[in-house]
């Protein structure tokens, strides 16, 4: 049998990232390009992740949307997290995104469904689920699907908290980390860069601002993001 030089090369990638409801195009070039995705949603909640919030384009540059979470639990573990019932944070995100999208493209036609899924929060108690929900959403309308990829580090016999410790027990040779993670998840010795360069699209406020959630991307390019998604893999 003749083996071809190139599978002597080939390289197991892991992507280690937090359940994120809405990711970035880096964070996607990262699930595109890994060939196992692993969601850390037994590592402890930070106010500084992005498992409760998403930026957005506005007029000024860029903003959060965010998902609150209970007080007490702030110091748990993510799959341990409950979303604050306790206040109306659905219409004010609502409104904050009708704010600073009504006038691109693509928000009119999305906007009915995007407001149902946000609204449908009242049938969730934990963030997790709920996260992982809002995602796949999101992801049915940009055409995108990584599931057969993904596993939830809770599941997994062979998890470590040391991120080089870990990829070595999963056999990877390569690890991809979300979009500036250092403030909030432990950086492996061994990370490495996806092959990216920031796609520029056109936004419907003066200039472009990167690391904006797909949200933005789906709002201003709709059935055209494939475009720019192709730009990742």
């Amino acid at each position: 049998m003749t083996i071809c030089p190139n599978e002597l090369n080939v390289q197991m990638k892991l992507a280690l990232m937090q359940p994120l409801f809405a990711p970035n195009l880096y964070d996607l070039a990262c699930m595109l390009q890994a060939d196992k995705i692993l969601l850390t949603d037994n590592e402890q909640w930070s106010r500084k992740g992005r498992t409760h919030r998403a930026l957005i384009r506005t007029p000024d540059g860029t903003g959060y949307i965010h998902i609150p979470v209970m007080t007490d639990d702030r110091k748990k573990l993510i799959r341990d997290v409950r979303i604050d019932h306790t206040i109306d944070w659905i219409t004010p995100l609502l409104r904050t995104l009708a704010f600073n999208y009504r006038n691109s493209l693509y928000f009119d036609f999305y906007e009915p469904e995007i407001r149902a899924d946000f609204e449908s929060a009242k049938k969730f108690t934990y963030l997790l689920p709920f996260n992982l929900y809002l995602r796949e959403r999101l992801f049915i309308f940009l055409d995108l699907s990584v599931k057969e990829k993904e596993q939830l580090a809770s599941t997994i016999s062979v998890y470590d908290p040391d991120p080089d410790k870990l990829a070595q027990n999963m056999n990877a040779d390569l690890l991809y980390q979300e979009h500036d993670s250092r403030h909030y998840m432990r950086q492996a010795k061994m990370r490495s860069d996806p092959d990216f360069g920031h796609p520029v699209y056109h936004q419907h406020f003066d200039g472009f601002e990167p690391w904006c959630s797909l949200y933005d991307l789906l709002f201003q390019t709709g059935p055209e993001s494939f475009r720019v998604i192709d730009q990742l893999s």
